[in-house]
């Protein structure tokens, strides 16, 4: 359609006579009118949370409608770009399905049967009911579910409440045993975004982490670089992905022997003395305790259980030796494999301490180790009754273990767990065993979801609370320790739409109501941030401006003699020996543990991300969706031939406990093993609020039955479960 000064002002004028109304026209219009000069468009910088990359992002403005995302050049995590994800932003904003208004259950719970209510109503609810939970069964007996920036509010609500239990499904589900094996390894994480030196690596190894796929911004522009730079890249991974079809060396390895690769890495490494001895004799303790532990870890041995030629084994791990201490052998994010994965992190960390890599160029770079203070507030009860978020798992992280809160939940042991907050997630599919999930809720007397869009946990709490988009609001500042200290604003790009409220402004209203206020002395966030910013020297509204500031000459990024080497380990070392671990009864050096295989007609299912999607989060919104409506199965083709099935027909993935998936599409291809399939995690919505998501491709957390607790941490392993595919409308 051509455009006219003529036909803009035909179609403003059915949309209504003030300007304004001009922000209820598509977007074509609107751009079609700034190219004419007829509107000037404002730029607000802010940050994304269409993943938690929180990528600096600059809103464009035309007359009260965001009409386009772009990245912010000052931002280190955008660098001026934005992802397919981040570019989607404004489809969450608009996305027609979004939460408009309170809602309070009407029918049972799962019915997906509410009314609409007042904020006050709602909000009165919950607080009567948090005053009677905290009356009859004391304020720990409430946990909170979180994930992203409403945990910056909504923490603060639960510690002042009186209860320390917390879960983030990014611990348990995700990353928490790769952060706590390089904890127990050089003292500390490695951070998120990770702080992997891609653009100074000369060989780098991806262990089923589909860089590409799992689009994290800057990380992947690094990778990019580096790989056009001549970086040699290893991936291993079952399944030949785009990263594979880049590599140097793909290992189409056995699923669920990753350990025993890695072992024989090392084993080569210290027989053929590949490894830095002058930074080992530096930093490191127990190499020859390790050297030990790996003497019967040779490439013949790995080569029977990861189904990889020993030759393969050894060529890889002298291309790593040959090229240290500039290797990075990525640790990956969602970690939670087999149930034996700290053990597994705790081996790549070996490997990097092996080829001096940690605290060097092109291996894994150190965090800043600048600081702000702490803005000062009342301090939190202390509670009465022990937290049980942290199991009995010597290692868990202080982000809980969210099983552990189901558990009593559904027990009442060590004490009953009567009302849920949940925050920034979607526990149906985040969780493995939505059974559990279920009864658990079943078991609760107040459940409270507080999300954007109805998720399918949304669809089963008391009361629905409606967060407007990162887009209209505030949040806590972001400080980034990266390679340089940053601080980065999010403000509003425009007023909240519907009768949809900040999180903060959320946290707040209850806690007034909960004679909790003074923990939230604030009338609003920005006026705690500018409190933030006047602590810490920073101006404000420059801020305001630019959107993200780098506190200059705060990068150490490498060990020097001016910037000298910390682990903060109990030793003060690398500990390639875990006095620690052997303390608390586990091995001290990783040892391999053969895992169950997929039985006849069964085939491993392994899972993972799309670059258009981030989990459950984005399946509904509508121009992502546009892109990647639903999920496929990989399967390789000599088994789809076998079974009948042909590429796009439509098939069911049925688990080894009699778990039925929705139909979804068979993707055949050579570029997979025959003891596995794949899909892209999070689809097959339940919640009929979600039209475009609802039941659309197989919810691979509805296949997720069984799960390997790892004793280390308490993480949940979910690559244990097994598959069969049957044609759709085909019993067997």
């Amino acid at each position: 359609m051509k455009f006219s000064r003529r036909t803009f002002l035909k179609a403003s004028g059915a949309a209504g006579c003030s300007l304004a109304a001009y922000a209820a026209l598509p977007e074509k219009f609107l751009l079609w009118a700034e190219e004419q000069g007829m509107l000037k468009a404002s730029y607000v910088p802010t940050f994304c949370e269409i993943c938690f990359w929180k990528c600096g992002a600059m809103a464009k403005v035309l007359n009260g409608r965001v009409v386009k995302l772009e990245g912010n050049p000052a931002h280190p995590g955008a660098r001026g770009k934005l992802c397919a994800r981040g570019n989607g932003g404004a489809g969450l904003l608009y996305d027609p399905n979004r939460l408009k208004t309170p809602l309070i259950r009407t029918g049972a719970r799962g019915e997906q049967k509410y009314r609409k209510a007042t904020w006050d109503e709602a909000l009165d609810l919950i607080a009567s009911k948090l005053k009677r939970i905290k009356a009859e069964s004391g304020p720990e007996s409430v946990a909170l579910f979180t994930h992203g920036t409403p945990t910056d509010h909504f923490l603060p609500l639960l510690f002042a409440y009186g209860s320390p239990n917390v879960g983030m499904p990014s611990f348990a589900q995700c990353r928490g045993p790769r952060d706590v094996g390089l904890e127990l390894t050089f003292g500390e994480g490695i951070g998120s975004p990770e702080r992997v030196d891609l653009t100074r690596s000369k060989v780098l190894v991806l262990f089923g982490s589909h860089l590409g796929e799992n689009m994290h911004n800057s990380q992947v522009q690094d990778f990019a670089d580096a790989l056009a730079a001549g970086s040699k890249l290893i991936v291993v991974d079952p399944r030949f992905s785009i990263a594979a079809g880049k590599a140097h060396s793909w290992l189409p390895i056995r699923p669920a022997t990753d350990l025993a690769l890695m072992l024989a890495w090392i084993h080569v490494i210290i027989k053929e003395q590949l490894y830095d001895k002058a930074y080992l004799d530096s930093y490191a303790t127990g190499f020859a305790e390790l050297a030990e532990a790996v003497s019967d870890c040779t490439p013949e041995w790995a080569a029977k259980e990861t189904d990889l030629s020993a030759e393969s084994i050894v060529e890889t791990a002298r291309l790593l030796g040959h090229n240290a201490p500039n290797v990075c052998i990525h640790p990956g994010r969602h970690a939670t494999w087999y149930g034996d994965d700290v053990q597994r992190s705790r081996a790549i960390g070996i490997l990097a301490a092996l080829l001096g890599s940690w605290g060097r160029e092109g291996g894994y770079f150190l965090a800043t180790r600048s600081s702000l203070p702490k803005l000062e507030g009342k301090p939190f009860p202390e509670p009465v009754k022990a937290p049980l978020n942290l199991g009995n798992f010597p290692f868990a992280g202080a982000e809980g273990v969210t099983q552990e809160i189901r558990r009593a939940t559904l027990t009442g042991e060590p004490y009953p767990i009567k009302g849920w907050i949940v925050t920034g997630t979607n526990l149906m599919k985040a969780m493995p065993n939505q059974k559990e999930t279920v009864e658990a809720i079943n078991k609760l007397d107040l459940l409270v979801v507080v999300d954007v869009m109805p998720t399918d946990t949304a669809m089963m709490a008391d009361v629905i609370l409606p967060e407007c988009t990162y887009l209209e609001r505030h949040d806590a500042l972001a400080v980034g320790k990266g390679r340089s200290l940053s601080i980065s604003l999010r403000q509003p790009a425009l007023q909240p739409l519907y009768d949809s409220k900040p999180g903060w402004w959320i946290a707040k209203q209850i806690a007034n109501r909960l004679d909790l206020g003074d923990y939230f002395p604030w009338q609003t966030l920005e006026e705690k941030i500018q409190a933030q910013c006047a602590l810490w020297g920073v101006n404000y509204q420059e801020l305001k401006k630019v959107g993200t500031i780098t506190i200059p000459d705060s990068a150490n990024p490498y060990i020097t003699a001016d910037a000298p080497a910390e682990f903060k380990t109990g030793s003060g070392k690398i500990e390639l020996y875990s006095k620690e671990l052997k303390e608390k009864g586990f091995d001290p050096v990783p040892r391999y543990t053969r895992h169950p295989g997929p039985r006849p007609g069964e085939f491993r299912l392994v899972y993972g991300r799309s670059p258009v999607h981030t989990f459950s989060r984005t399946a509904n919104n509508p121009e992502l969706h546009e892109l990647y409506p639903e999920n496929e199965v990989w399967i390789n083709s000599g088994k789809a031939k076998e079974l009948g099935v042909k590429n796009g027909e439509y098939v069911v993935l049925v688990n080894q406990d009699g778990v039925r998936s929705n139909r979804i599409k068979a993707k055949v291809t050579q570029r997979i093993r025959t003891d596995c399939v794949y899909v892209v995690h999070g689809f097959g919505a339940a919640s009929k609020g979600l039209s475009r998501a609802f039941a659309k491709g197989a919810d691979d957390q509805g296949m997720i039955t069984r799960y390997a607790v790892d004793p280390i941490c308490g993480s949940t392993g979910m690559h244990v479960n097994f598959v069969r595919v049957e044609k759709e409308g085909v019993h067997a």
